[in-house]
């Protein structure tokens, strides 16, 4: 890694303790005494906190810190564990994962929606000047993140509420790709970072080879990590005090007007918009008047809380804390992510937002039946109120009808959007040839950008000259008795090798730039089944690189088929257009008529199926006779299947676009 000792170097003065020796020692309580000493009636089953109650708890005895690690190390349930410590859930009510709200969340087991819950809890330590106890309150505001790389950009929303942030790791995986990729965001947010090994009880685990790794990688010290299992609570009093002992209270002055940064928003049927926001300077009560620095528009806020878990009324947000706001807002559009809200009719500096969101994966979507696009456009248009992540436009296919072009942050992204759909609105869809965005230079140097396949011109007066391609740095964590397969499979994605270290003594760390399209639809899976489950993956965007590239039509009865147009390197369109048009010949129902199946660049034609006619037996009822009435029946058959072929339609079966999906983007 380009710079990684000083990296590393930075890293270890992140995540040394903020506090110093002469600080009060800290007596660790077992979870038992911990959970009795959070089950007072002020902090736990509260419905109601008063805004009073928020006024206790000045900057300095506030801590936002987030959850960050790679799928399936166990941030949801340590989550779950933490607010049963602060008696902000009772033990045993309610669902596993208790911030993982959505369906396909539960369904996958992974989380796709940051989510915030603000906790209270009585730190206990030893004083040394009067050999006594001290048990101060603290306001403490958790945000669970989601760990596929697709969701990194709720990650980075998460991670600019928060001053700190708890790295976990599973102690039988150790360091996982996702982990890499998650550490450098929270580096990169200036946050201090805590290591947590989590699944200690495991039989496999081996915490120690996981110490080693995080000293290798990240050059953190050992001692520094907190070892824990959220399944037992082995471990699990070490957590919080280090949350208040080693991640910094929130910047920001009390004195200034109000300052908050916009974090996400979304949609409620009875309440409207609800955005979530960290005040960063002054108060915002309720009846206040703020305005948007980005549009300039005046709201009332009609109501505030925190999240605790659920939606709470305070009436007022504080200096450093982190809640809800509902001003009125008609529409997600108003609440543009990454905004600064601030005090009406106050001049203010904006706040550094948010990194604008980089679709990388587009594709059309349309209703399964073509009369439903009105039901269609509804879901849709709800569903994007809740994800500000997709871009949404109108457009209209020959082969499927009105529908929409979408775009992705990626394929798990767009798989969540599509389950979404089915399952919250009952839409059943189809969904086009997953693309990215190319770049094509034409011979008058004008340029442009293709997101749609079926916008390029097959055969255009204007010659193109060169193509670019985005492409990504994509990280692998193997067994090292794998390295020869995935190597051969990143080559044949026509990957660059950039690096190949050993992490220890039975894992390699492979780093490769390859081009987006290789990998958005079943690259993961491929390197899963060739490394027996064991590989970890995650990428990062990178710049656009020159490439051979080709839009190849799909031809039914030489009409082109804009559906199911794709853009592709020219070393592989001859054989995927084979593979294309052998998959429609199986998924086509045959017609009265013949239907040629081609796959085309330009004007040349390099793959070709023929769909055979179903032929009515016209000579039934001739038993002999002249042969002239029979030749006449069969020219009258012929020339009515011609007249079918000019006006009869080929019906897609929605199998077909799957088929298509799976062979455009294996190859």
């Amino acid at each position: 890694m380009a710079g990684a000792a000083a990296l590393r170097r930075a890293a270890r003065r992140v995540i040394r303790p903020l506090v110093n020796a002469s600080a009060p020692s800290r007596t660790l309580v077992q979870p038992e005494r911990l959970l009795s000493s959070q089950a007072s009636p002020e902090h736990r089953g509260r419905a109601i906190v008063s805004g009073s109650e928020l006024g206790l708890y000045p900057p300095e005895r506030i801590r936002n810190f987030s959850i960050i690690a790679h799928v399936d190390h166990g941030k949801s349930t340590l989550a779950d564990r933490l607010l049963e410590l602060t008696g902000t859930i009772q033990k045993g009510h309610g669902q596993p994962q208790y911030l993982d709200k959505l369906q396909v969340e539960r369904e996958r087991g992974i989380t796709v929606k940051a989510q915030t819950a603000t906790m209270f809890y009585r730190n206990t330590v030893e004083t040394s000047e009067s050999h006594g106890t001290d048990s101060p309150s603290y306001l403490l505001n958790l945000i669970d993140t989601p760990g596929h790389v697709d969701f990194s950009y709720e990650v980075s929303r998460s991670l600019a509420a928060c001053q700190g942030a708890l790295l976990v790791v599973d102690a039988a995986q150790g360091v996982q790709a996702q982990t890499i990729a998650n550490f450098y965001l929270a580096f990169e947010s200036n946050l201090s970072i805590i290591p947590v090994i989590n699944k200690i009880d495991q039989p496999t685990a081996d915490p120690d080879n996981v110490k080693a790794q995080l000293k290798r990688l990240f050059d953190i010290d050992p001692s520094e990590a907190l070892l824990t299992s959220a399944k037992t609570g082995q471990g699990l009093s070490q957590v919080l005090p280090a949350v208040i002992d080693r991640i910094p209270c929130p910047p920001g002055s009390c004195d200034l007007p109000v300052r908050m940064l916009l974090l996400d928003s979304y949609y409620d049927e009875y309440k409207g918009v609800i955005c979530h926001v960290a005040v960063v300077d002054g108060a915002m009560r309720k009846g206040d008047k703020i305005s948007s620095a980005a549009t300039g528009r005046t709201y009332e806020v009609f109501d505030v809380g925190i999240m605790h878990p659920e939606l709470t009324p305070t009436g007022v947000l504080y200096t450093g804390q982190v809640g809800y706001v509902i001003t009125g807002m008609r529409s997600t559009k108003e609440a543009r992510i990454g905004d600064t809200l601030h005090q009406a009719k106050s001049i203010v500096e904006p706040l550094p937002g948010f990194k604008p969101v980089r679709h990388m994966v587009f594709s059309g979507v349309y209703p399964a039946d073509g009369s439903d696009f009105d039901a269609l456009s509804h879901a849709i248009e709800k569903l994007t109120c809740n994800d500000a992540s997709v871009s949404v436009t109108k457009e209209t296919s020959t082969a499927l009808g009105m529908g929409f072009r979408c775009g992705f942050l990626g394929l798990l992204h767009m798989d969540v959007f599509h389950q979404r759909l089915e399952q919250e609105y009952g839409a059943q869809v189809i969904s086009t040839i997953p693309t990215v965005p190319y770049i094509f230079e034409y011979g008058d140097e004008s340029k442009v950008q293709v997101e749609n396949p079926a916008a390029l011109a097959s055969n255009t007066a204007k010659r193109v000259t060169a193509c670019w391609e985005p492409t990504v740095i994509a990280t692998i964590l193997i067994p090292s008795e794998y390295v020869g397969p995935v190597i051969m499979l990143c080559s044949e994605r026509r990957g660059e090798q950039l690096e190949y270290t050993f992490i220890d003594a039975q894992r390699a760390l492979l780093k490769y730039r390859i081009p987006l399209r290789e990998i958005i639809v079943d690259f993961y899976n491929e390197l899963k089944s060739i490394t027996s489950g064991y590989a970890t993956f995650d990428y990062e965007d990178s710049e656009y690189q020159k490439s051979d590239l080709v839009k190849m039509d799909i031809l039914l009865n030489g009409q082109p088929v804009d559906a199911m147009a794709t853009i592709i390197h020219n070393q592989k369109a001859q054989k995927v257009g084979r593979e294309l048009v052998d998959k429609l010949k199986k998924f086509i129902e045959r017609q009265m008529f013949e239907i040629t199946i081609q796959a085309a660049i330009g004007s040349k034609i390099i793959a070709r199926e023929t769909l055979s006619a179903m032929r009515k037996n016209v000579l039934a009822k001739c038993y002999g006779g002249d042969i002239t009435r029979k030749k006449k029946l069969l020219e009258k058959q012929k020339e009515g299947k011609k007249r079918m072929k000019r006006v009869g339609s080929v019906d897609i079966p929605q199998e077909a676009f799957h088929e298509l999906l799976k062979v455009s983007n294996s190859k």
